[in-house]
């Protein structure tokens, strides 16, 4: 049997994609420090390398998580709540136009 070189979108389509979620959970494990590395890896059919690379990204962004972002969740929180009142004076004056035209027509 010939060894086939994959194209790169083959590669990317066979690649893995791991939800945050899972990288948390494995990291996790590799933190509590029951288990080896190299057994978490196995366990979960990763490689080591990347398993470290998560854990090294874990650390490094875990000081982020007690930090206040209040700024921009309050931006956020603005934007949603203008979104939602000018959907509602929209449906308002859409309500409004749809009861006139139905008077209009002799449909009410």
């Amino acid at each position: 049997m010939k060894n086939k070189l994959l194209s790169y979108n083959e590669a990317m389509e066979k690649r893995n994609r791991y939800t945050s979620k899972f990288k948390t959970k494995v990291v996790l494990k590799t933190l509590r420090e029951e288990q080896t590395l190299n057994e978490i890896a196995g366990k979960h059919e990763l490689s080591p390398v990347m398993l470290s690379r998560w854990k090294a990204e874990f650390l490094e962004r875990a000081s982020t998580i007690f930090e206040k972002k209040t700024h921009e969740a309050d931006k956020l929180k603005k934007e949603y709540e203008s979104k939602q009142e000018h959907l509602e004076k929209l449906v308002g004056q859409l309500t409004v136009e749809v009861d006139w035209l139905k008077k209009k027509s002799g449909l009410k």
